[in-house]
């Protein structure tokens, strides 16, 4: 089979495509300047590993020679990782929107030689049906309007580029009150779905950061159905089929409001954000079931995404063998061959049913409570348990004898980043060390391998890393220091921090709109410099560099960072009030910024319960940072959230809140009462 150029690239998404007869091309100088040398217009395809219909297309029309030929012949067909290049995505799928009111994966673009777009779509199928035209006659109707009437097409293409460029333009800035966040707890919780919890009725998506604004919202305020409703859907979603019930980890969505049948993909960054609400969960209620989930992904990743050098990998597909779902889901009969027995137990408990509840198997997930099961077995709930434990492990273990979803091994900064953050979070709950270990393995590979001129890049595989890092790679990287460091106060991951936020002032900082660019100074020129605002499957770069700023002024007391978290908030706050559902971090960190911070500092853990209880206390609005002996306390003497606190021979706790800190505490009651 013969090979195009992508076969040089390290994504796995590109590598999938480098026996297609289409002569694709990666995003590059060379292809660029082909188009320009040629007067070719560019069919750019932009997609990601994991994804179902990018996989659809692929086989229907970059496998199909006919339709290669023409697109050989008349275009310069170049193949984008969204994952890798997230400015190009941004861009276009931006242009989607605009042309189609939607966007989405594949993302289909003819472009001029210099990039402007002039025709947008998504997925489109070979041939014309359900009222979308088909692939192959889109190529040759655009091929044919490009040689006869090349005026029409700059036309389009300019006006596309003139709403990109209204699009980016400046915000009015809006006034830091609370009513801002009154107003977009009220908003977001009419978008609540009260029977199953989450928000929207289908596709339904986790949205953690909208969870994790609902319980910052409901300590705020005292009204505790905000508390009620985010626990809702954290219980419905781990009882759903979203959730795999024995192999840990989350798939992406839920096809339908139940949160029973998933687009089966596990993507990282759910497996990363996700677990921060559980932790959370556990921190309000203290019930066991919210961290025995967080458990369960965390042993996921550990287990399954995490590369021999401590990186997390990026994503497992949805299908195996050409079926979707076919590793996860379960027939009866098998069940009861593995399990003999205790099969009866396990398929009353996990809804197996003869019929099966999709597509005539079983999708595992739970809507009975152990007690139920217990008393129809009439034997203990602690016998229960250990029963459904021994039971999924046997199932795990043939499961793992299956042929596994395609998985895209490459490591990107800013999701590791995430995930560094979610076993600090996890560490702070469980007191897991392989979880703190985790967290910090990783920080070295990202130090040891993605740094060049002391700039971060954005990819990482097989020993190479490339790409200049994005807004996101710094931020969240930044922030994944900052959250190791409040475990463990080693000045390296403050220095490194800090360094990382200057970089992003000096070389990511829009003075004239009060943001933050997706690319540097220094990036290759597109044909805008693009933005992104909204936290949606991720936070924006622009809310998670609010909140670092925040961080890196209340350690370092550098004023410039407070000064631009307020800008970036102000530019935001007033579209984050009316559209809470797209800005969930940048309400996060609003409200730790209205209510001011508490500076709590720990020093010397001894007292291992009186730290215990303050880790797994809810604290949203404090930056706590636990000192273990007088040579970390020593060498952090610089920073002025340091100043004047000495070593004691017991456990001590510092709150400071607004330059005012109280005396050394040593009880419970005494830091209660001043928190």
């Amino acid at each position: 089979m013969a090979e195009n150029s992508l076969i040089k690239e390290t994504s796995p998404y590109l590598l999938q495509h480098a026996n297609n007869p289409v002569q694709w091309y990666a995003w590059n100088d060379e292809a660029l300047k082909k188009a320009k040398e040629e007067n070719k217009p560019i069919f750019l395809s932009i997609g990601y590993s994991a994804c179902h219909w990018c996989h659809v297309m692929a086989h229907e029309s970059f496998e199909n020679e006919e339709v290669a030929k023409f697109m050989n012949e008349n275009f310069i067909n170049i193949k984008v990782d969204r994952e890798e290049r997230p400015d190009i995505d941004d861009i276009y799928q931006k242009v989607c929107q605009i042309a189609t009111g939607q966007g989405g994966w594949p993302l289909s673009i003819f472009l001029t030689p210099d990039q402007k777009p002039f025709y947008v779509g998504t997925y489109f199928p070979i041939l014309d049906s359900y009222g979308r035209p088909g692939f192959g006659s889109i190529c040759r109707q655009l091929s044919q309007a490009w040689k006869e009437k090349p005026k029409d097409i700059e036309k389009s293409a300019e006006k596309f580029l003139d709403t990109l460029n209204k699009a980016e333009s400046i915000k009015v800035p809006s006034k830091l009150e609370r009513v801002i966040l009154d107003e977009a707890a009220m908003n977001l919780f009419q978008l609540g779905d009260s029977s199953y919890g989450g928000f929207g009725s289908a596709p339904k998506f986790p949205n953690a950061v909208n969870v994790s604004f609902l319980f910052r919202y409901a300590k705020l305020s005292g009204h505790s159905q905000f508390n009620e409703f985010a626990l809702k859907t954290l219980k419905k979603m781990a009882k759903g089929g979203i959730f795999d019930q024995i192999g840990g980890g989350f798939h992406r969505y839920s096809t339908d409001a139940k949160w029973l049948v998933p687009h089966f993909e596990k993507m990282l960054y759910d497996n990363a954000l996700i677990p921060v609400n559980y932790a959370e969960a556990y921190q309000i209620t203290k019930d066991p079931f919210y961290l025995e989930v967080l458990q369960k992904i965390l042993d996921f990743v550990l287990r399954e995404m995490t590369s021999p050098e401590g990186g997390f990998y990026s994503a497992y597909d949805a299908d195996s063998e050409g079926v979707e779902g076919k590793f996860y889901v379960w027939s009866k009969s098998e069940i009861k061959e593995i399990l003999g027995d205790a099969a009866d137990l396990f398929c009353l408990y996990y809804d197996v049913t003869d019929g099966g509840n999709w597509e005539g198997n079983s999708i595992l997930c739970n809507n009975l409570n152990i007690s139920t099961v217990a008393f129809n077995f009439g034997i203990t709930e602690e016998k229960i348990r250990d029963i459904l434990k021994t039971c999924s492990e046997k199932l795990l273990k043939v499961r793992s004898t299956r042929v596994t979803p395609g998985l895209d091994d490459k490591i990107l900064v800013s999701w590791n980043s995430l995930m560094i953050t979610a076993f600090a979070k996890g560490y702070r709950v469980t007191n897991d060390p392989r979880y703190l270990d985790a967290a910090k393995v990783c920080i070295s590979l990202i130090e040891n391998n993605l740094f060049a001129d002391d700039k971060l890049l954005r990819t990482y595989k097989n020993g190479t890393a490339k790409i200049d890092g994005y807004l996101e790679d710094y931020s969240y990287f930044a922030n994944a220091l900052l959250d190791v460091f409040e475990i463990e106060p080693e000045p390296k991951y403050l220095k490194l921090a800090l360094k990382l936020g200057h970089h992003l002032v000096n070389h990511f900082w829009d003075s004239e709109n009060n943001s933050f660019f997706m690319t540097s100074d220094e990036h290759e020129k597109l044909i805008i410099r693009p933005k992104s605002n909204y936290d949606l499957s991720l936070p924006s770069g622009n809310s998670v560099s609010a909140f670092v700023m925040l961080r890196l002024y209340h350690l370092s007391q550098e004023q410039k960072f407070l000064e631009i978290t307020t800008k970036i908030l102000e530019s935001q706050a007033q579209m984050a009030a009316e559209n809470p559902f797209g800005f969930g971090y940048l309400l996060n960190t609003l409200s730790i910024y209205l209510e001011k911070p508490v500076e709590i500092t720990i020093i010397n853990t001894e007292n291992s319960e009186l730290c215990k209880s303050l880790l797994t206390t809810y604290l949203p609005n404090s930056f706590m940072v636990t000192i273990q002996n007088s040579t970390q306390l020593e060498n952090l003497s610089e920073y002025s959230f340091f100043a004047g606190k000495n070593f004691e021979d017991k456990t001590s706790i510092f709150v400071c809140k607004d330059f005012s800190c109280s005396l050394p505490l040593h009880t419970l009651d005494e830091i209660n009462s001043h928190l």
